[in-house]
């Protein structure tokens, strides 16, 4: 794949300045129709550290509109994004729709240096390529238009390149002990790059190798294929026939399990046992050791840096906000956060539907707490309409893959679904309907999801059957008497708390 790009192609500087203002103004044109269709367009550029990525990019940078266009440049973590999943300052730079991003030091970089340095075995090395794969389709499944470059040079083109910018005094700066010794690993280099190449090329994240010897031609040649992959881009979007691939499929490190078709029997709710009570002396008692087991093993978490993630999802009234309450009473205020999830803002419709959560995600020893979740992809969005089958159908893939990040980082990851009976739900509306100071808490919209009962309650069944993993387990709370949910609430965290510590 690497050596069929070794053509030796150069073009003059005549040539260079002839072609250059036509397709200057070209670019510029696909550039604002991609704005206009409302594509976001993720530009990866890679390669080795002579080939010209930097150079490259200044000159798509000033080609492009620069309203339009993110430029996001990689190097070692910051302390900051070491305390998080690795991806997580990848997702949090992702253009909205209708901007262009550009990645230098991509999520190509890490696993092709640590595998060409030994530090990563091949399995692993595979692992991360699936993942990469895995997370491209589900971008371009969103609408993304990926264009991928690999700026190549040959052995000879590499050492030649080193030694003239060695001896330029304007760019002696950029050769360091470091390419020397990258070009000593050439022939490594060369293999696990061609294998990441070949791994990860699809038809909607497709590689574009770059003859990067003559910097001219590596320039020509890369606006080029921008600008027709930005007119194609936004051309399928006017016509209306962008043909998305099929949904994503990553080799599981955790099958979900099978599926429970909706409305048939046996759904996973009727095994709660919600006639479980408990006696208010018992529940002062329990409750009291409980918050202090908490208070006392997140600050350990703290000191450990093991973080947390907790979602609570739940029916309209089911008590997730006194639970929240009860949890983080136990725990010092710097170390939580609560993060309520209403629908999303036009930001955050302008991202796929996980952009606005990865944002979220605690740094290490830090504890978050979602009140709805990403799952209102695969709950409200599925019964009311608002995802098509086939986004809601996806997303427990990718909300599995998504949830593994993290627990792969070392997070302890609790999911809470607080269940109560229908007739329990109706008499605590109609309290709030009473109360004075409860009668914000209840709307219209909330009469109207109780009359989709049956819809919501095969989606939870299915939610529950398809992302409930070893990694991040669902916890079916028995939520009729709220004594009992919030002990059992707290009961599941302190056991999960405790095994990760």
């Amino acid at each position: 794949m690497l050596k069929s790009a070794e053509l030796g192609l150069k073009v003059g500087k005549e040539e260079y300045g002839r072609q250059l203002p036509k397709l200057r103004l070209a670019l510029l044109q696909a550039h604002w129709e991609i704005h206009q269709a409302k594509v976001p367009v993720v530009v990866v550029i890679s390669g080795p550290e002579i080939s010209g990525k930097g150079e490259l990019i200044n000159r798509l940078a000033a080609w492009l509109d620069p309203r339009g266009l993110e430029v996001n440049a990689y190097g070692p973590p910051s302390d900051e994004e070491r305390e998080r999943p690795p991806w997580w300052r990848f997702w949090r730079a992702l253009p909205p729709r209708g901007k262009v991003g550009i990645f230098l030091g991509s999520w190509y970089t890490d696993p092709i240096l640590r595998r060409v340095d030994g530090k990563l075995g091949q399995s692993a090395f595979q692992r991360d390529l699936d993942r990469i794969a895995f997370f491209e389709r589900m971008l371009a499944e969103d609408g993304a238009l990926i264009v991928k470059f690999w700026l190549h040079l040959s052995k000879k083109e590499q050492k030649k390149h080193l030694k003239r910018h060695e001896k330029d005094p304007r760019t002696r700066w950029r050769v360091t002990p470091v390419d020397w010794k990258a070009f000593e690993l050439y022939d490594r280099f060369a293999k696990w790059s061609e294998t990441a190449l070949l791994r990860t090329d699809a038809p909607h994240a497709p590689w574009v190798v770059v003859d990067a010897a003559d910097e001219n031609h590596r320039d020509l040649a890369a606006a080029r294929y921008l600008l027709e992959a930005l007119r194609r881009g936004a051309t399928a979007v006017k016509e209306g026939a962008a043909e998305r691939p099929a949904a994503p499929r990553r080799p599981a490190t955790v099958p979900s399990a099978g599926r429970i078709v909706p409305g048939a029997e046996g759904n996973v709710l009727d095994t709660v046992d919600l006639a479980r009570k408990v006696t208010d002396e018992v529940y002062r008692e329990r409750m009291s050791k409980l918050q202090g087991r908490v208070g006392t093993l997140t600050r350990k978490a703290f000191g450990k840096k093991v973080s947390s993630v907790l979602v609570f999802e739940g029916w309209d009234a089911g008590g997730k906000g006194g639970s929240i309450r009860r949890l983080t009473e136990a725990i010092d205020p710097r170390l939580y956060r609560v993060v309520p999830i209403a629908a999303p803002t036009e930001e955050e419709r302008a991202h796929h539907y996980l952009w606005r959560f990865w944002r979220h995600l605690p740094r290490d020893g830090r504890v978050t707490i979602f009140d709805r979740s990403w799952y209102g992809r695969v709950l409200v969005e599925r019964v009311e309409g608002f995802a098509k089958p086939e986004e809601w159908e996806r997303a427990y893939l990718e909300i599995n893959d998504f949830e593994e990040q993290f627990a792969d980082h070392g997070s302890v990851v609790l999911k809470f679904w607080l269940h109560l009976s229908p007739e329990e739900q109706l008499r605590r509306f109609r309290d709030r309907q009473r109360v004075g100071f409860k009668k914000h808490k209840i709307t219209e919209e909330d009469w109207r999801n109780r009359k989709q009962w049956p819809a919501y309650a095969a989606a939870v069944s299915d939610m529950v059957a398809r992302t409930d993993t070893p990694a991040a387990r669902w916890t079916l709370v028995a939520g009729n008497d709220k004594r009992v949910a919030r002990l059992q609430i707290l009961e599941a965290y302190v056991e999960r708390l405790a095994q990760a510590l």
